[in-house]
């Protein structure tokens, strides 16, 4: 039974917010900067599970939590889709005029840029969470000090919503992946969808061959990201996320691509979350 969950960020986070919808029950959470403290508190045993985005719908994958996943020998058990609503956000009783500065994440601000055009007065700056700079704010009473993020942030650290959606692509959604030591206690007949890593030789056709045992064992591929193998160059690593109908079909394909000797790892199986 999950008990604690380690989330990067503060309490009002987004990692905040799937822990709130992904457990049902609701988890105490340990608060982490870094997705690396994210890992340990994991690793040590501090938590029973740890939340890590891994992709967004517009800025693509998050390439070191994949590695991260890989180096520690994780396993993501669940995932969790969450659409993302940027809000402008500072202390009561004042307006966008009065704003100098703009601290948030750089995905945040990147994804907002657009807004801040309308206001070339506003120094953007660059910080380690979203929700941390709403709590910050608070915390030091910071006039003219503004952050983007979450309605949570807001209602928990008592600012005042300037401007909602701020967000350039209204659709803007976060894969988040559950991640424990342990595998999968999801049972088999539920499980319609895994996360792999293989490595292939730099030569022709190697990716092709196990990607057509993906397809002929019946998977859909739906996600793949090469990744260089720093300590050998011209050799890849490949992160990719398939479905299936049956377990049955993934097992299969996995033995013939361990056969075929292309250094295949299972990060996670689990339900999707999509379907």
């Amino acid at each position: 039974m999950i008990k604690t969950v380690a989330i990067q960020g503060v309490k009002g986070s987004f990692h905040h917010i799937v822990s709130e919808q992904f457990f049902e029950k609701g988890v105490d959470v340990i608060e982490c900067l870094t997705f690396d403290r994210v890992v340990d508190s994991l690793i040590t045993e501090e938590c029973d599970s740890a939340i890590m985005a891994l992709e967004n719908s517009i800025a693509g994958s998050i390439i070191p939590n994949y590695a991260l996943i890989d180096k520690y020998g994780l396993h993501i058990v669940g995932e969790h889709y969450l659409d993302i609503q940027h809000n402008l956000m500072a202390l009561p009783n004042q307006n966008i005029s009065d704003i100098k500065e703009v601290y948030s994440h750089p995905m945040a601000l990147l994804q907002c840029k657009e807004f801040f055009k309308e206001y070339p007065h506003i120094k953007l700056v660059e910080d380690k969470d979203t929700a941390e700079v709403a709590q910050r704010i608070e915390e030091q009473q910071l006039q003219g000090v503004g952050a983007i993020a979450s309605v949570m942030a807001a209602e928990i650290f008592n600012l005042d919503i300037l401007a909602h959606s701020i967000q350039t692509i209204k659709h803007n959604e976060t894969r988040f992946a559950i991640v424990k030591r342990t595998n999968s206690e999801v049972p088999e007949e539920e499980i319609n969808k895994a996360s792999v890593k293989f490595e292939t030789d730099h030569k022709r056709g190697s990716l092709a061959a196990i990607l057509n045992v993906m397809s002929d064992c019946k998977l859909n591929l739906t996600k793949i990201q090469s990744l260089p193998i720093v300590e050998t160059p011209w050799k890849y690593a490949f992160f990719v996320d398939v479905t299936f109908e049956t377990y049955s079909d993934f097992k299969k394909a996995k033995s013939i691509i361990e056969i075929m000797g292309e250094g295949f790892k299972v990060l996670g199986e689990y339900k999707n979350a999509k379907l």
